[in-house]
């Protein structure tokens, strides 16, 4: 079997495996990578070829900035403390604890630095999908996904310190105090100056296609030039997706709003589940080419860091919402955090692609030419830690969340309509004040507004009132579905039979499918 069949093969899982795990209840990433370790041991599956040393920058950039492309800015700066405490403190303190570990259990200082660093940052694709299924409170969401997408900065500064310091032989601290420096700084500034100049350069664009394939160009680019100069590429990226986040929206067109939030949630679908059934796949060929796993001592290891991880991170979640109930009681507000909360953040620490990537990317020689100290067994250890967190944590939490209470209902449907009648009733009251425009068109213009308006209305009575009975809105929503059925199939036939030219059906079509797509959301 060749690369593009087992390619084929991933991609198999991935479309076949995504509707499967969210019939049974079972995370995404958790069934993917089983079935990755599933392919692993088939004896027609070759081992994958993939250079380690690519993992992070042909994933990394794309997921991270798929990633700021939803999130709430608002409330990610609400939660920014909080946030911060985790993915900086937290990672900075879980690397430091493993590191103690694993020199008391005969690693060198350096290398116990290195695996500290590898196994620090928790996946935040992980995290969200489970988030995602059960309807975890928004403000828990946004903690949870914030520590995913900042934590993966500070482990990889750490990473590459601890690495630098195995390969000449140490670093001073003043050496650490630039690199901090350099690393956080520069990425900001970068991710800052490549925001702004992408909000320059889709401004003078006009084209939809155009707009995205820029928009997907410069995450690469942006991490790519912050690792050349010495700067966190995540951080780059991560700030720059952010600034985009806010300013973007304004600056391209319709069309190319419309494409690139298509494409971009299709790139995190595809891209993360290809890459957890890869895990899979590489956690089987790594661990089914080691005798480490004989080697009670690489075991005692992996045990002892897995119980630190679980145990510190508790730790800190309930330590953090002690404190942020305390001022939250101070300030005479409802308290964000409660113990139960805590304890699902706290389960919510699987470890997933950087670890795996960090750790298969290490050197396998030191400057000197010698073999690179403890790599095997420090590579063994992750990838343990992954595998057991991943399926563990990540079978188990959706079950705690329902056990717990936590998972929080939101009406999404109630506020998509009256943000629909809010802005309709803001586009009229500008309408109205218009004055340099011919009064039938101005007239028309209003007219269809204020159609679309009484309808929004005549569906919130409908479905909020007594007109229709309890089951009014999914009703209604059949209804209007049958019909673009019927619209569409009209358009089909039409564009069959010739009487239209194929740009008028497509264009007649987009509409249709559009619509189409509003009611059955």
């Amino acid at each position: 079997m060749n690369a593009v069949a087992l390619l084929g093969l991933l991609v198999l899982g991935v479309v076949v495996l995504t509707p499967v795990a969210d019939r049974v209840g079972v995370p995404q990433p958790v069934l993917l990578t089983v079935y990755g370790l599933v392919l692993g041991v088939l004896p027609f599956v070759p081992a994958p070829e993939l250079n380690p040393e690519l993992i992070l920058p042909l994933v990394l950039p794309p997921l991270l900035f798929a990633a700021t492309q939803s999130t709430s800015v608002r409330e990610l700066r609400a939660a920014v403390r909080p946030i911060l405490g985790l993915a900086v403190g937290l990672t900075l303190l879980t690397a430091t604890v493993v590191a103690v570990v694993g020199h008391a259990l005969g690693l060198p200082w350096a290398v116990a630095a290195v695996l500290g660093a590898v196994v620090s940052p928790p996946d935040p694709v992980a995290a969200s999908a489970v988030a995602s299924r059960v309807h975890l409170p928004q403000r828990l969401v946004t903690l949870l996904e914030g520590e995913g997408q900042f934590n993966d900065a500070t482990a990889l500064v750490i990473y590459q310190l601890s690495v630098t310091a195995v390969l000449v032989g140490g670093v001073t601290v003043g050496q650490i105090g630039l690199g901090l420096v350099v690393a956080v700084v520069g990425g900001a500034l970068l991710g800052l100056a490549g925001g702004w100049l992408t909000r320059r350069a889709l401004g003078l664009l006009h084209d939809a296609a155009t707009e995205t394939t820029v928009t997907l160009a410069v995450p690469f680019g942006l991490y790519l030039l912050a690792e050349a100069v010495g700067a966190s590429g995540v951080l780059a990226v991560l700030v720059a997706g952010l600034f985009l986040r806010v300013k973007l929206s304004r600056e391209v067109t319709s069309a190319g709003w419309v494409l690139g939030r298509s494409v971009w949630q299709y790139v995190e679908f595809a891209l993360s589940g290809l890459l957890f059934a890869f895990l899979g796949l590489e956690l089987t060929d790594v661990l089914g080419s080691t005798a480490l796993l004989d080697d009670m001592q690489t075991l005692k290891v992996a045990g002892a860091v897995i119980a630190v991880l679980v145990i510190l991170r508790a730790a800190a979640m309930f330590t953090a919402s002690a404190v942020v109930g305390r001022r939250a009681r101070r300030a005479g507000s409802a308290t964000p955090y409660g113990w139960r909360e805590s304890a699902v953040a706290s389960w919510a620490g699987m470890r997933g692609v950087v670890t795996v990537a960090t750790a298969l990317a290490l050197p396998e020689v030191v400057r000197g030419g010698g073999p690179f100290p403890a790599r095997e067994e420090v590579v063994l250890v992750s990838l343990l830690v992954v595998l057991v967190t991943l399926v563990l944590q990540g079978l188990t939490l959706t079950p705690l969340v329902k056990g717990l209470g936590v998972a929080e209902e939101v009406d999404v449907r109630s506020d998509t309509r009256r943000l629909h009648r809010e802005v309709a009733e803001a586009a009229l009251d500008h309408l109205r004040g218009v004055e340099d425009v011919d009064p039938d068109v101005l007239a028309a213009v209003v007219q269809q507004y204020e159609n679309r308006l009484h309808y929004r209305r005549q569906v919130e009575d409908l479905v909020e009132g007594d007109m229709g009975g309890a089951d009014a809105g999914p009703r209604l929503r059949e209804v209007l579905t049958a019909a673009t059925e019927v619209e569409r199939e009209a358009v089909l036939q039409a564009r069959q039979r010739g009487e239209v030219s194929p740009a008028a059906a497509e264009d007649v079509l987009f509409d249709v499918e559009a619509r189409a797509l509003r009611y059955r959301s």
